[in-house]
């Protein structure tokens, strides 16, 4: 094992698959003369040069859908969105050519293609720079929905995603770009739809997914200290979101609390909520709490920030509740 930065093991998963295959390339803005916005992509233009490694004008639309005739005719492309937020810009080349494409061919093209960078908030930058856009993307059939939490997770997801052959929709966060994480050193990769059971716990379930999973595990940790054993379960993946895993869970729980960032309606926690009710309702002791981000577009003000994004207490608060402690 080795302690490498989230980027860093972003950087690893895509420089070992454009080594293993020549058809894999990466397209975005930044990612080559300047090493990545994030740094991501720093040093791969010098080794593969800048047929495989393209810097693209400030035009999202245009090069998703380059993205998309390069996938349908056998290549395998990594586009770079500076954000998410950019990528409504291109959402037409996602949803309506690359995720529909399979079906609408009869199965005649594959567009094994990644859409990857970072996606929610990140500090001051207020309300068109700072949404998450998960179950957006979650919403529609034909894609998937990898969302990591850390380093280690990061680097084998995005490695199975650019060997898929369905477009992968891979979601960073630009605040966890410089975490740092045991990375496994030999080759390995995570199968996309698998839930990973951060901790292990009796009293409650505690499912999270993305930077959101720092929130969940430090509540647990303070939970602890209380006597309260909580199970913390990381989706690691929004579509397919791996539903046995949280209900087998909730079945020695009891008790179930969600933390996401997104606005509340609509959400995957709200999915989750849905598939636990109709599959453990009968197992379920309280009813499923939700710790949302608040439902409103992200202010620029620091505390109007914390307000807005969920936080430890607020975690904290709802374990409690659900246990019928306060």
């Amino acid at each position: 094992m080795k302690e490498i930065q989230f980027r860093e093991a972003l950087r690893e998963a895509m420089n070992e698959e454009m080594r293993r295959d020549d058809r894999v390339f990466l397209m975005g803005e930044e990612v080559a003369e300047y090493n990545g916005a994030y740094k991501v992509s720093q040093g791969m233009l010098e080794e593969f040069g800048p047929k495989r490694v393209i810097d693209t004008p400030i035009a999202e639309l245009g090069f998703a859908g380059i993205g998309v005739g390069a996938a349908m005719n056998g290549l395998r492309p990594i586009i770079e969105f500076m954000t998410f937020n950019f990528s409504l810009v291109a959402i037409d080349q996602v949803i309506n050519s690359a995720a529909k494409m399979m079906s609408m061919s009869g199965g005649q093209f594959t567009v094994p293609i990644v859409f990857r960078g970072p996606t929610a908030s990140a500090g001051m930058l207020s309300s068109q720079h700072s949404q998450a856009f998960e179950n957006w993307y979650a919403n529609c059939p034909g894609l998937k929905v990898v969302v990591p939490s850390n380093p280690a997770d990061a680097k084998g997801l995005l490695k199975s995603a650019i060997r898929d052959n369905d477009p992968v929709i891979f979601m960073e966060s630009e605040q966890m770009y410089g975490d740092k994480g045991q990375v496994p050193e030999s080759e390995y990769l995570i199968p996309i739809g698998v839930a990973d059971v951060k901790r292990t716990g009796t009293d409650v379930t505690i499912v999270s997914f993305g930077k959101m999973m720092k929130v969940a595990l430090k509540a647990a940790d303070e939970l602890a200290k209380e006597n309260i054993n909580a199970e913390v379960i990381d989706l690691r993946t929004v579509r397919p979101i791996d539903y046995d895993t949280v209900i087998q869970s909730v079945r020695k729980t009891n008790r179930l609390v969600i933390v996401e960032e997104s606005w509340p309606l609509a959400s995957i926690a709200s999915e989750v909520t849905f598939m636990v009710q109709k599959k453990a309702f009968d197992y379920l002791d309280a009813p499923v709490i939700r710790v949302m981000g608040g439902d409103v577009p992200l202010p620029y003000a620091p505390t109007l920030i914390e307000a807005y994004l969920p936080n430890p207490l607020r975690v904290i608060k709802a374990v409690k509740e659900s246990m019928y402690l306060v």
